[in-house]
């Protein structure tokens, strides 16, 4: 009996070194991965971390710690589901075990991953748990960074909306405004508090994203006074990178401003900073942005300048679409010049890349710019049948219409001006205006912006109900609106539907990675997850993260492509604004042909 409370006793201490070497390499493990991630090797990190979740603990605080880290790496990495996964089984571990504060910050890192897949609604949620969980505790630092992230979610969202369409800054929906709106309050909270906290980098930031908010909404000179302020502690930190995107944001304001010289003096600085940190990128984004600037200035010999040296460097970085914009480009300036023969070789290289690069709509443009220039150049049509007539399908398919004549009548060569009354067609063409010419390349384009509506309804018209008392659930209020014979099939199959999406939420306590449980573990775990189930603010955390999984419908469909940017072409390509922008003007350039009236033409 004694030896065998002996060999218990044996048993008991070698298993206890056994979990104490194991917890002493799973921590090591996580240190060092921490390390790395902060060398920002976060590649090398993520292994150590994986290993450290091999191996296991029984620690639970240790655990989530490594879920975090995991998932911000990542994160880092764009790794963007696996970080979803390791902030969903954070957040599951510090609900379980009562732990407020974990539960904010996973809720944050949550909140930020799903608004970079696009799940803003849910985004939302999660940046709204973190704000009201950092407010209870009165953590200020917490709470600035929930606006922060709340104000990056909401700004996220509306640019998304609005990059889909063809909305400029200021013209757009009230579902857009109302997202940037509220992007621009949680900034302006965050600024009053990182303020109070004297902390000049998050200011810097704040600072940043409120003047790309008061872009996107049409303030400019509110974009411009932020973007003063993000400069100005960019330069307090030396950060140039920070510092360049000021002046490249400062120069898109005054861009819409009008106030183009003062544009180009930030774009100059843009472009001397791009060439400091050997940003060859950037460099041929600030010589684009250059270019169209002098085209607005009309100092067309200055914008080919600038306008061939992208060039050069989107051929340098194999930069197909920034190429094709450049050529684009170089050939609209050689045209305001009246150099028409090199417009015609610029227009001819643009129409080979897009054909290339499968870009229809600048196929279409290309093809259109080339038939316009044939005509000034005075080339018969019959030596370009077949260009003509696949212009016409292109043009035809891409707005949606039946074939039709292109309208190369004396009506639309009055309308493009190419050239002034009693002058050679090869004299030159400045003193036509920009804007004539942006709206003369523009002019065949008007369809690609109309929505065609169909006159006879598909489905039955709807019987709204005419009871004033507000429905009480949303199946009443369906069964009400629409008749149906089978809506009650449809709410049910819905219902169950949404309803067996719940556990995509939650995480199986004993599924969670690297966890080792001991009888004491599992008691002490059971109690917490006891506890957490009494408290009512948590279901309706999940019932409100389920709810928005009903707004999730629209992730099954297919949207339209977006335009495809190069790396050499800014994001804010505010000549491509200006240039739709211009097509709505096009029925104040239009002009009667002179047998069709019998007064002087309407302008």
């Amino acid at each position: 009996m004694e030896e065998s409370n002996v060999l218990i006793s044996m048993r008991e201490d070698r298993s206890f070194h056994v979990r104490y070497r194991m917890e002493a390499s799973c921590l090591e493990l996580a240190l060092e991965g921490e390390r790395l991630c902060k060398a920002g090797d976060c590649r090398a990190g993520v292994s150590f971390f994986e290993a450290a979740v091999q191996v296991g603990t029984e620690d639970l605080k240790t655990l989530s710690a490594i879920y975090s880290q995991l998932g911000n790496a990542y994160f880092y990495l764009h790794e963007y589901a696996k970080a979803l996964e390791y902030h969903h089984h954070d957040l599951t571990l510090a609900r379980t075990i009562g732990d407020l504060l974990g539960e904010a910050k996973a809720s944050g890192n949550l909140g930020n991953t799903l608004k970079v897949l696009g799940n803003f609604e849910e985004a939302i949620v999660c940046c709204q748990r973190h704000l009201d969980i950092s407010r209870e505790l009165n953590d200020k630092v917490g709470e600035a960074r929930a606006l922060y992230n709340l104000g990056n979610v909401y700004h996220s969202k509306g640019k998304n909306v609005a990059s889909a369409g063809t909305h400029d800054p200021g013209e757009l929906p009230d579902d857009v405004k109302n997202a940037l709106q509220k992007a621009a309050d949680y900034y302006e909270e965050n600024l009053t508090i990182v303020t109070e906290l004297g902390d000049r980098a998050a200011q810097g930031r704040a600072f940043g994203n409120l003047g790309n908010t008061h872009y996107l909404l049409g303030n400019f000179r509110s974009a411009v006074l932020a973007h003063e302020q993000r400069l100005l502690i960019a330069k307090e930190f030396g950060d140039r990178s920070a510092e360049r995107r000021a002046y490249s944001n400062l120069g898109n304001a005054y861009i819409f401003l009008g106030e183009f010289e003062t544009a180009s003096e930030y774009y100059k600085r843009t472009l001397q900073l791009a060439r400091q940190l050997k940003d060859r990128a950037v460099e041929a984004q600030a010589c684009y942005s250059l270019g169209n600037t002098y085209t607005l200035l009309q100092d067309y010999e200055k914008a080919i300048d600038y306008h061939l040296k992208h060039l050069v460097i989107a051929q340098e970085l194999n930069d197909k679409i920034g190429e094709g914009r450049a050529c684009w480009s170089l050939g609209n300036a050689y045209t305001a010049l009246g150099n028409h023969d090199q417009a015609m070789h610029f227009a001819e290289r643009h129409l080979e890349i897009s054909k290339e690069v499968g870009d229809r709509s600048g196929e279409l443009t290309a093809r259109l710019n080339l038939s316009d220039l044939q005509m000034v150049l005075g080339l018969s049509y019959s030596t370009n049948t077949s260009m003509m007539s696949e212009s016409h399908v292109m043009e035809n398919s891409l707005n949606g219409t039946r074939p039709r004549g292109r309208r190369h009548s004396m009506e639309n060569m009055e309308l493009m001006k190419l050239t002034p009354e009693k002058k050679n067609s090869r004299e030159t063409m400045a003193d036509e205006g920009f804007f004539d010419l942006l709206s003369r390349f523009q002019s065949n384009r008007m369809d690609d912006q109309r929505c065609y509506f169909q006159e006879k309804n598909r489905f039955p018209a709807a019987s709204v109900a005419t009871s004033s008392t507000p429905p009480k659930t949303m199946r009443k209020s369906f069964s009400t609106s629409v008749v149906s014979p089978h809506t009650d099939e449809f709410l049910d199959l819905l219902a169950s539907s949404q309803s067996r999406r719940l556990d995509d939420q939650r995480a199986s306590f004993s599924n969670l990675p690297g966890l080792r449980l001991n009888q004491h573990n599992s008691q002490s775990v059971l109690g917490h997850l006891m506890a957490s189930n009494n408290r009512e603010l948590d279901d309706d955390f999940f019932d409100i993260l389920i709810k928005c999984q009903g707004s999730r419908l629209d992730d099954q469909r297919c949207a339209p492509p977006s335009s495809a940017k190069g790396p050499t072409v800014p994001d804010e390509d505010f000549f491509s604004l200006i240039l739709r922008s211009q097509a709505k003007r096009m029925d104040e350039q239009r002009v009667h042909l002179p047998s069709a009236i019998k007064g002087p033409p309407s302008t």
